[in-house]
């Protein structure tokens, strides 16, 4: 077997490895398979390396294709993921990735859009026709409860059951959450009068939400719409924004942080927290915003 052959085998072990023992989503597999390509294509040889010559490719790497703070945080997990996987298989008896230290990675606040810019965006798609209409009918159902983009997509009509709707998360995580009125609504008309059409002869198909020729929706798809739809509202957000603003909307209205842990599907309830510092955020800035008025009626 020649050693593009042997890379191969590897990579396919590897990538089962990470669904069947580590349970991670397969988009995570994706960009960590896509990770040991590269590790291995460069020649390392991953029996004997050694935790310096390892850091001493990742400074290439982050040279060469320069890589964002986040994105090397990925490669050191990749890494360290493979490792942990050699030494279960035997190949390694221990993990040179851990050896590396690096800083820690400054946590940024999530981007979340007022509920004034999300009612903007939403009312900016034309619903005229099929496409529009389901994305509406998309992104209603995304910022009413809170999913995350991969739940989105690989909803089933089964899953939605009027009131709520079960969804797939993390690990396989299920958990049902509220739907509300609006979303309900415009559910309901996707469902009976525009789903229909988009599936055609296609009958056998369980996704939720399809495409013109009937198929499930791509995350890719989704991702391009709404950055068109955010151009056209004048909107600077990512397709993450919807999920993030539906947390942050919740804890202002009065929402536990507890709830919305359950709702966003959080194994950790300090993933959640992030959302309180972004609402301090807001109190901090109308806070200035009304001393700075009072000190323009003190100057006049």
């Amino acid at each position: 077997m020649n050693s593009d052959s042997s890379d191969r085998v590897l990579i396919e072990d590897y990538t089962d490895y990470l669904a069947m023992q580590r349970r991670l989503s397969e988009a995570t597999q994706s960009v960590y398979a896509h990770e040991l390509a590269l590790f291995l294509a460069a020649g390392s040889d991953y029996e004997t390396i050694t935790a310096s010559l390892i850091e001493a490719y990742i400074v290439i790497q982050v040279q060469t294709r320069h890589l964002s703070e986040r994105s090397v945080a990925k490669l050191l997990s990749a890494l360290r993921s493979f490792f942990s996987f050699l030494q279960m298989s035997k190949i390694r008896e221990d993990n040179p990735v851990l050896l590396i230290q690096r800083g820690r990675q400054k946590q940024s606040l999530p981007q979340v859009a007022s509920v004034a810019q999300v009612d903007a965006l939403l009312e900016s798609i034309d619903t005229s026709d099929l496409l529009g209409f389901r994305d509406r009918t998309l992104f209603e159902l995304i910022y009413s409860c809170g999913l995350r983009i991969s739940e989105a997509c690989t909803l089933q009509v089964s899953d939605y059951q009027k009131t709520s709707i079960r969804v797939v998360g993390k690990r396989h995580k299920i958990r049902i959450i509220p739907v509300g009125e609006i979303a309900r609504m415009w559910v309901d008309a996707y469902l009976k009068d525009i789903r229909p059409k988009l599936i055609g002869m296609r009958l056998s198909t369980k996704a939720l939400f399809v495409g013109r020729r009937g198929h499930q929706l791509t995350r890719q798809a989704m991702y391009k719409r709404f950055i068109a739809y955010c151009d056209v509202a004048g909107l600077d957000a990512k397709v993450h924004t919807l999920r993030h603003s539906f947390a942050t909307h919740l804890l202002e209205g009065g929402a536990d942080l507890r709830s919305v842990q359950e709702l966003l599907g959080h194994s950790d309830i300090k993933t959640t927290q992030i959302y309180t510092h972004v609402d301090t955020k807001q109190l901090q800035k109308a806070y200035e915003q009304f001393h700075a008025g009072i000190h323009d009626k003190e100057d006049q």
